[in-house]
């Protein structure tokens, strides 16, 4: 590129950046290349070009940082993502378009806030559409079952009550329907668990209350849930909680605007606390979980809502129940820890690809966990956090307070601090800012009577700040 190219290049670059997101017009503020002094003309015409260029690209430099400056904070500089590997936002499917890595104005970390008014562990939560956070149920510090509910404000970092369940519920599921309330059903109960194991309620925002819907067609523990995209909600499979804990194969689907159930499709396989996702062509993936033979399962289904029939897909490398399945922005499903069919906890990941239809080996965690929280940062990358490494007799030995980060560009987990308070069967909620809220868990487990296992529960919250 010769001088007079250069110089055109320079200028053209000025003008872009003048007409984009500049603070100020910088055509009006464009330092000119002034003509050479009389005195000296005697100069070569290219050592003054030169000087002009200079100016020029200083003055240039400087709308840069001053642009840079008033947007916010220093741009993070790196590889452009592939499409659809960075999202803007966690619900969303696979990105329109590459972008850039979001800026980082300070190191991810750990913070704490406000804590909840009860310790609590195998509580669900729902962020609501006004962006608070909905705590409910659970087993409390006390070693019994919750009924009571609680919102999270991130605006101010505290936790207020709210309305009470009509009955307690250890382990529900919580799904947020279409009009902004949310349905909890399901889970186990200590006392009356036959009319709770059928019970639903649905709490109202609005007047910050719970009332009964359904029932449901069958008692179910342990089982999963998805809403679907025509509003219906899905719940597969579970427990049934007074028989032994018999992992069933049924599944029901809710409907908010007659707010009853009905049965569907029964999966080809019973599974006791499966793992689902709804992928971006409208059908659910629901993987793994505990059978009725003492095994955990690797196998895999998909559920179609057009037709409400389940169908065999690929099949997992290694059996797990009490992981975590994470949609990804280019719709694959990231598949971590758990616990294995001997019984040992997983450190290593698999992703489901709807396109073929199979699973494949990815980079496994440091640290190997189950009853662990993966939540979908807004840049693509999943926040792993809690959970525990190892068991002894069947019961959490070793609480963890570590975390780690999975990058689907590289395919690996790296650290991601840690967490000021170890916490397993805690909740995790991606606020609307983009931060996690972690909130109650146990940290440690003890077995003071036959089928009476109680925790340490956590009234304790953080928060994660990317």
């Amino acid at each position: 590129m010769n001088d007079e190219q250069f110089e055109t290049a320079v200028r053209r670059a000025a003008r872009r950046i003048a007409d984009h997101d500049a603070p100020w017009a910088l055509h009006s503020r464009v330092v000119a290349i002034p003509a050479a002094p009389p005195h000296r003309a005697a100069r070569s015409r290219r050592y003054g070009r030169s000087l002009g260029l200079a100016v020029l690209a200083t003055a240039l430099i400087a709308v840069v940082v001053a642009t840079t400056f008033f947007a916010g904070g220093w741009p993070r500089f790196g590889t452009v993502a592939p499409e659809g590997s960075r999202s803007g936002s966690s619900t969303a499917g696979p990105a329109a378009a590459a972008t850039l890595a979001p800026s980082q104005t300070s190191v991810s970390h750990f913070s704490a806030t406000g804590s909840m008014s009860t310790g609590r562990f195998d509580s669900s939560a729902t962020l609501l559409a006004d962006g608070r956070v909905l705590i409910a149920g659970g087993q409390d510090a006390s070693g019994g079952e919750s009924d009571s509910a609680e919102l999270y404000d991130p605006a101010t970092g505290t936790f207020s009550p709210t309305g009470s369940m009509v009955y307690p519920h250890i382990s529900p599921t919580a799904t947020l329907l279409p009009d902004g309330r949310v349905l909890i059903a399901g889970g186990s109960g200590i006392g009356d668990v036959l009319k709770r194991g059928f019970s639903a309620e649905l709490y109202d925002p609005r007047t910050g209350t719970f009332s009964l819907t359904g029932p449901m067609n069958a008692r179910r523990y342990d089982q999963a849930a998805t809403l679907l995209p025509d509003g219906r909600v899905l719940l597969v499979g579970g427990s049934i909680y007074d028989l032994g804990s018999k992992a069933i194969a049924t599944a029901e689907l809710y409907d908010p605007a007659t707010g009853k159930f009905t049965m569907t499709g029964s999966m080809r396989t019973a599974r006791d606390g499966p793992t689902v996702a709804l992928l971006p062509n409208g059908l659910v993936l629901v993987a793994g979980g505990y059978g009725n033979s003492g095994k955990f399962l690797a196998s895999a289904e998909l559920y179609d809502p057009s037709t409400g029939r389940f169908t065999s897909t690929g099949t997992m490398a290694a059996a797990r129940s009490g992981d975590t399945a994470t949609l990804l922005p280019d719709g694959r499903v990231l598949m971590a820890g758990g616990y294995s069919a001997s019984g040992s906890v997983l450190a290593s990941a698999e992703l489901y690809d709807p396109k073929s239809g199979a699973f494949s080996s990815t980079g496994s965690m440091a640290t190997a966990r189950a009853g662990h929280t993966a939540t979908l940062l807004p840049d693509g990358r999943v926040l792993v956090a809690g959970g525990t490494d190892s068991v002894d007799d069947g019961i959490a030995a070793n609480i963890l307070a570590s975390a780690e980060l999975y990058d689907p560009l590289t395919g690996s987990f790296s650290r991601a601090g840690s967490m000021a308070t170890a916490r397993q069967s805690q909740t995790a909620t991606l606020l609307r800012d983009g931060r996690v809220l972690l909130a109650g868990g146990a940290d440690g487990l003890t077995h003071p009577g036959p089928g009476n296992m109680t925790a340490v529960a956590l009234p304790s919250a953080e928060l994660y700040q990317p």
